[in-house]
């Protein structure tokens, strides 16, 4: 009896173990690329840059991957219909669903860690502010109200906080953080040079951002309350869109320091650099990392910075 007991709980062990194994090979990152002539389009690759396919196929711009807590969706920005709207699909790019549908620009959606709301800047006020809304586009709702640009939200992994990148401070591009509802927003970072894109490690204790602050765009990484910045990548080109692997031993992102932009990974500490996907024609950028047995979520002047990081590389 006892074995037959052992026999079969090593049974069920092994086949465990080979599942976990088999679902780990098929972590996914989403990005952004132009590599089949088009304009930007989104694909999904697995994790070691094997794999590419495209999920999207418009001649406008689709830019800001971002994936549902359970990855069945995939949320974004596109001017499809002729303006930056948030758009949701299905993960393999079925049932596109503008949620916006907003004559002024919405951009850079980020999942609430439920998967019940989204959070985006918008331009619908005439400055970029930032909004939340329900996941099916209901019930949107300002969350700042500032002079000045807030831009690039990115939804803690608790669900408490949202980061965010704005200007009100100063002229330059800070990294903040405020409650989910919008109160007691707090500057993280305090330098003369723009500091944005914020993306949160999947346990809530550090942000990596991209900023300039050193002449150049490089990937940093700071606690959670803004001490102990760090610069994980030095380089004379730009390294931006950072996004973190659902274990928080890695770091993706986009540079163009090869001959074109390109998804590169970086551990966490900032050793063993890896280009995913060495593009020879076309660019890559704007990854979005999941994994399906962890599923932990991750991210006036905003037409430049879209421009900016439209052009970056080409």
């Amino acid at each position: 009896m006892q074995r037959k007991y052992s026999l079969a709980y090593f049974v069920f062990a092994l086949g465990l173990t080979m599942l976990m194994i088999g679902v780990d090979v098929h972590a996914q990152i989403a990005f952004v690329s132009d590599r089949d002539g088009h304009s930007w389009e989104i694909y999904v690759m697995n994790d070691d840059g094997r794999n590419p396919r495209r999920l999207t196929n418009s001649p406008e711009e689709e830019f800001g991957p971002s994936w549902s807590p359970d990855g069945k969706h995939i949320a974004f920005f596109s001017e499809k219909d002729g303006n930056f709207d948030i758009y949701v699909m299905d993960a393999d790019g079925r049932n596109l669903q503008n949620l916006t549908n907003n004559p002024l620009p919405d951009l850079y959606p980020s999942w609430s860690p439920d998967g019940t709301r989204i959070v985006f800047s918008s331009e619908r006020d005439r400055n970029s502010e930032i909004c939340v809304m329900d996941a099916d586009g209901r019930n949107l709702q300002n969350l700042t109200n500032n002079p000045f640009a807030d831009d690039m939200p990115s939804w803690s992994p608790d669900g408490e906080r949202i980061a965010f990148s704005s200007y009100r401070d100063n002229e330059w591009g800070e990294i903040y953080v405020m409650e989910a509802d919008g109160d007691n927003p707090r500057r993280l970072t305090d330098n003369l040079h723009d500091d944005w894109l914020p993306s949160w490690s999947p346990d809530g204790e550090y942000i990596a951002f991209s900023s300039e602050k050193d002449g150049n765009f490089d990937i940093y990484v700071m606690d959670a309350d803004g001490r102990n910045p760090r610069r994980l990548t030095n380089h004379p080109d730009r390294d931006f869109l950072s996004s973190w692997s659902p274990d928080g031993k890695r770091i993706a992102f986009a540079s163009n320091r090869v001959r074109s932009l390109d998804i590169y990974v970086i551990d966490a500490d900032g050793q063993n650099l890896q280009n995913l996907t060495n593009m020879m024609f076309g660019h890559d950028s704007a990854p979005a990392w999941f994994h399906p047995t962890l599923a932990v979520t991750s991210r006036g002047k905003t037409p430049m910075r879209w421009a900016w990081l439209k052009q970056i590389g080409r």
